[in-house]
């Protein structure tokens, strides 16, 4: 019986230690923390304020308006940067989903995408397992061309965007100052739609195996 009380005295012991060991190093992490705080560098202001109000009114629609949440706008520069590659993203989106329309209604070429392998336009998938069907050198001819356009024809390096297109007095914008604003912003917000309407496109042919034209027309289109 001593024995026995001797050994639980010698365990409530070790307890009691062990507590005060991690109630040591928690006291100790927490001081490192208060010490470091002091050297932590101050919170930056608000960067809306600092930015070109002009420049911010393209995009910022209703209801986000100029939506930052991550605060990765530091600066105008920054700013100008990633507003150009949303256009350009949002414009190969918009092309892609075209793309997409036309090649899941089975609209393509006729003869031969490579006569040397006897592959005709129409042998090529109409989904995104079409891009793997592509030969290597339609591959490369792709890649060449979308290099020109983005390097030379119409430079990604020109952070406006406007190539000078002008399609008569659809966007006639010297005549008619008050549409260039209102198609910006129409161009802008299509592109962000197109970007995530090509991502569920892709994303639902991989979950279920069908186009986007088999999934409408098996009425295959509930999440669940």
């Amino acid at each position: 019986l001593v024995a026995s009380l001797a050994q639980r005295t010698q365990i409530k012991s070790l307890h009691l230690k062990g507590k005060e060991l991690t109630m040591k190093i928690v006291a100790a992490l927490l001081a490192l923390i208060g010490s470091t705080a002091a050297f932590a560098p101050a919170a930056k202001e608000s960067v809306v304020t600092s930015l070109n109000v002009e420049s911010t009114e393209v995009g910022a629609t209703a209801p986000l308006g100029f939506f930052d949440p991550l605060g990765y706008i530091t600066d105008e520069a920054k700013f100008e940067r990633y507003r150009a590659v949303e256009r350009k993203h949002g414009r190969i989106a918009m092309m892609a989903m075209l793309g997409t329309f036309v090649h899941n209604n089975n609209w393509v070429f006729d003869g031969y995408i490579s006569p040397s392998q006897g592959i005709k336009f129409s042998d090529i998938d109409t989904g995104i397992g079409g891009l793997f069907q592509v030969p290597a050198q339609g591959l490369a001819q792709i890649l060449v061309v979308a290099g020109l356009i983005e390097l030379a024809w119409w430079p990604a390096s020109q952070l406006d965007g406007d190539y000078g297109v002008r399609l008569g007095k659809i966007n006639n914008w010297d005549q008619e100052p008050a549409k260039e604003l209102r198609q910006k912003n129409a161009e802008l917000n299509n592109g962000r739609a197109a970007m995530m309407g090509t991502l569920g496109i892709v994303l639902q042919e991989l979950v279920t195996g069908q186009n986007l034209q088999e999934q409408f027309s098996s009425l295959n289109i509930t999440p669940y």
